[in-house]
C-alpha cells in the first residue's frame, strides 16, 4: 500500500517563533469581537518558506495557497517577508470556497488583503475571522465584478444556500456591510493538528474514555 500523500509545509508553534513574529500574530492571545466575548487566537500555523512555495501548494483542485496570502504594506513588517505563516485553519477555508465555486461554475478571485490578515494588519484593528484564516473577501466571479448590489446579493445567497454555518456579510456602507466585495466566513475556528493535546490551547482537557 502507497504512503498517504503528506502536505509539503511544516506545522510551527507560534509560541515558539522569534518575538517579533509573535508580537505580530499573538499566537493563543484573546482578542474580544463586536460582542465582548474572547476569542482566542490562532496558536498553530504553516510555515511558507517562500512565494514559490506559496504559488506551488495546492490547497482544494482549485485555489492556491498564494490567493489567501495575498497582503500589501498594511501587513505588519515582519510578515512581509518569508517565511511566512498563516493558521492550519487555512485549509478548512479552501475546502469551503470549492464548494462555492462548484455551485457558480467559474473562476473565483480573492481580492487583496482579502484572506489571512494578521492581527497586526492594519485592517484588523476590529477583531475579524480573517485572522483565523477562515474569512475571504471576493471581489470577482468569472467575468462579474462584485462592486453593486445586484451582484453582491446575488453570490451572496448563493454562499447562504452553499455552505452550511457561513455567515456572509449584507450589502451596504455601514459598518458590518460591504458595498464593493463579497464577504464569507466561518467564525473563530481554531485548528489544533493532531497530537497536540486540548491543555495546549488553554482549553479544558477532556477526560479519556474508558
Amino acid at each position: 500500500m502507497s504512503e498517504p500523500t503528506r502536505f509539503p509545509l511544516s506545522i510551527v508553534d507560534g509560541l515558539r517563533l522569534e518575538k517579533p513574529l509573535r508580537d505580530a500574530l499573538l499566537p493563543g492571545r484573546a482578542r474580544y469581537d463586536d460582542g465582548g466575548s474572547p476569542r482566542h487566537l490562532p496558536r498553530y500555523f504553516y510555515e511558507i518558506p517562500s512565494w514559490n512555495d506559496a504559488m506551488s501548494v495546492q490547497l482544494s483542485p482549485n485555489f492556491m495557497l498564494w490567493e489567501f496570502i495575498q497582503t500589501d504594506v498594511r501587513e505588519a513588517a515582519p510578515l512581509r517577508a518569508f517565511p511566512r505563516y498563516v493558521p492550519c485553519a487555512i485549509t478548512m477555508l479552501a475546502l469551503c470556497l470549492e464548494r462555492f465555486r462548484a455551485e457558480v461554475g467559474t473562476f473565483v478571485h480573492i481580492a487583496a488583503n482579502g484572506g489571512y490578515r494578521s492581527p497586526a494588519h492594519a485592517m484588523s484593528a476590529a477583531t475579524t475571522p480573517h485572522s483565523w484564516g477562515t474569512a475571504v473577501n471576493i471581489y470577482r466571479v468569472g467575468d462579474v465584478y462584485l462592486d453593486g448590489r445586484e451582484s453582491i446579493e446575488r453570490y451572496a445567497a448563493i454562499a447562504r444556500e452553499t455552505l452550511p454555518g457561513a455567515w456572509v456579510r449584507p450589502y451596504g456602507r455601514n459598518r458590518g456591510e460591504t458595498d464593493d466585495h463579497l464577504h464569507i466566513d466561518f467564525g473563530f475556528v481554531l485548528s489544533v493538528p493532531r497530537g497536540t493535546p486540548d491543555e495546549s490551547q488553554g482549553l479544558p482537557s477532556v477526560a479519556r474514555e474508558a
